[in-house]
């Protein structure tokens, strides 16, 4: 079983990282979606998967240690950066359809271990695609002002009113798996609204994402929902929309039990928030 450190730890206090460990909290984190082109044969990690978006259409970059195409000459401190603050090792800001909003909370160990899994990666030289994005919408430095008004950086820390296994499933909602990304709807500037967190309603790609709080999970057990993660059947036999399968099909199917079960924990904590108007 993998363990969580819920504490903000230096950085400095992680010799080496561990792979085997990284590959799969890089599961947990759903990068293969995110970062591998949706074609037959496409290579892992190397990019080019669309997100179409209200603001312009983003492609997921080449992570592969290549030199030139990937980010084989990032440093780990380039690393850490950009997971915790959005900003390239060049200084300059990462659109937040980079998910670096909810990974800012991954904490230092695990940063550690994603960065020692990434070197692994066998280097791909395919090219990371440009962004598509209308006028004034590819401009990175008013981002700086988006990050004061949307973004708080920072690791995650313990929660003295969840007990441990919330705990945990909290960590890998909010940070690692980055559920709100998705289930939580924006405003106009693509600022999440936090009082309507993992309510569901839009998401980035215009379709329509499902409630997660209790309001609409009271209705399943924690079996039922275990098994859906797991399966992507609905206990009445149905199947949900085709990101959502691809989010069990790389994700939720590959973690433990345990995790599983953390995740199911938390989310029934959440204040029951009535559904989005369709």
């Amino acid at each position: 079983m993998f363990t969580l450190l819920l504490g903000v730890t230096s950085f400095n206090a992680y010799a080496q990282g561990d792979a085997r460990r990284g590959e799969y909290l890089a599961k947990a984190g759903g990068c293969l979606a995110c970062h591998t082109e949706e074609k037959k044969d496409a290579s892992p990690y190397a990019g080019g998967r669309a997100l179409k978006t209200p603001f312009g259409t983003f492609y997921g970059p080449n992570i592969t240690p290549h030199p030139q195409a990937g980010i084989g000459r990032w440093t780990e401190t380039d690393f850490v950066r950009a997971m915790r603050q959005g900003v390239r090792p060049d200084g300059a800001h990462y659109f937040p359809a980079f998910p670096y909003t909810s990974f800012t909370g991954i904490v230092d160990s695990d940063l550690r271990d994603l960065w020692a899994f990434l070197r692994t990666l066998a280097p791909n030289a395919q090219a990371s695609r440009n962004h598509e994005l209308p006028f004034p919408f590819g401009w990175r430095f008013p981002l700086g002002v988006w990050k004061a008004l949307f973004f708080t950086p920072g690791p995650y820390t313990h929660d003295t009113k969840l007990t441990p296994a919330a705990n945990r499933g909290a960590y890998l909602v909010q940070a690692l798996g980055h559920c709100g990304e998705c289930h939580t709807p924006r405003n106009i500037l693509g600022g999440a609204k936090q009082d309507r967190y993992l309510a569901g309603g839009k998401g980035p790609e215009g379709k329509n994402v499902p409630n997660l709080t209790p309001a609409r999970l009271k209705k399943w057990g924690d079996g039922e929902l275990k098994d859906f993660l797991v399966t992507g059947i609905y206990a009445d036999g149905d199947v949900p929309a085709k990101a959502m399968g691809e989010v069990i099909s790389n994700t939720t199917s590959q973690l433990t039990p345990e995790d599983l079960a953390a995740m199911i924990a938390y989310l029934r904590t959440l204040p029951p928030l009535p559904e989005a108007p369709r």
